[in-house]
């Protein structure tokens, strides 16, 4: 059953055969439009399906505010303690550190709403799941907008994009960021570590230039970047990168959502008007628009022969960031 809003210290929330209780769940996580955390716990219930393929079995970092956006945001790798028996974990290895971490895996929606219940806003799943953390099997193209860059041009971008996805035969599932540019999903065969499919997607990122060149830049300091170009962020598949998963809320203060869409939507889609709001009814009318990705599998080998050209040409990679 949803939850809705009351006056009493907490709720009780039904959420298929668990039942989790949402303390406060009265105070305003979002300034802008007074959205409560109960309002936070009822958009999640509404989008459930969705939220649950995104993450499903996939280590997942949280990012919770527990004062809501007017107190501090705090990025949680490990699960907090006091969490229920049933809730699921997977422990992953930080070489930086030497240290472990147990992170949360969702198998269901109940470990959502008990996130949200610890305050969660914003869910960060890695690109591998819990079986095999160090072999990726989602390939992430990150479209993400300069400083003075404009969302028409993200939208001149991801165009060019899914031509070279359809010429390599891959499918892509694009989404709002939540922010200001998109993302686009591959599901790929998990045969590969996080190095080479980091290595594959840069070697999409050039192609991408090439063709788009007076729009988009894979130059890899900030500092050295044309301000008005769009970063085709490859670095979003480094072990331990994690971005905003589709259907996630984002930690903005209007409640923005990352946003499945169509391709067809790209040239009209704002993504100021896909908030908590406005994306129940829009997921009850259409569905988990991600819903078929796990079919839809890509073999990036053609990806790393053409890094193999480039790398013949001069162009470097640059080393992968050390994992945290």
């Amino acid at each position: 059953m949803a939850a809705g809003k009351s006056s009493s210290p907490a709720l009780e929330v039904e959420v298929d055969d668990r039942v989790v209780r949402v303390s406060n769940p009265d105070r305003v996580y979002f300034p802008e439009s007074g959205a409560t955390k109960a309002d936070l716990v009822d958009y999640y219930l509404a989008v459930g399906p969705g939220i649950v393929n995104a993450l499903f079995e996939r280590p997942t970092m949280l990012h919770r505010f527990p004062k809501g956006l007017a107190g501090d945001k705090v990025h949680q790798k490990r699960v907090p303690q006091g969490a229920p028996p049933w809730i699921e974990t997977v422990q992953l290895h930080f070489p930086r550190w030497n240290r472990t971490a147990d992170e949360l895996c969702v198998t269901e929606l109940g470990a959502v709403i008990w996130a949200v219940q610890m305050s969660t806003v914003e869910f960060h799943p890695w690109n591998s799941r819990r079986d095999d953390p160090e072999s990726p099997d989602e390939w992430r193209i990150d479209l993400d907008p300069g400083p003075e860059s404009d969302f028409a041009q993200v939208r001149r971008v991801a165009h060019v994009a899914h031509e070279v996805l359809n010429e390599l035969g891959a499918v892509g599932y694009p989404k709002t960021s939540g922010g200001s540019g998109l993302h686009v999903y591959v599901r790929i065969r998990p045969d590969h570590g996080h190095k080479a499919v980091r290595r594959a997607a840069l070697a999409f990122a050039r192609e991408v230039e090439r063709r788009a060149a007076d729009d988009v830049t894979t130059t890899w300091w900030r500092k050295d970047r044309d301000p008005r170009k769009l970063f085709v962020d490859y670095n979003q598949n480094a072990r331990d990168h994690t971005i905003a998963a589709a259907y996630s809320v984002r930690g903005v203060p209007d409640a923005r959502v990352s946003t499945p869409i169509r391709w067809d939507e790209v040239d009209d889609v704002d993504p100021r008007d896909c908030t908590i709001f406005t994306v129940p009814d829009r997921f009850a009318e259409l569905g988990d628009l991600h819903a078929g990705i796990d079919g839809d599998v890509f073999d990036i080998a053609p990806l790393l022969e053409w890094a193999d050209r480039d790398e013949r040409a001069g162009q470097e990679t640059p080393d992968e960031p050390e994992a945290t």
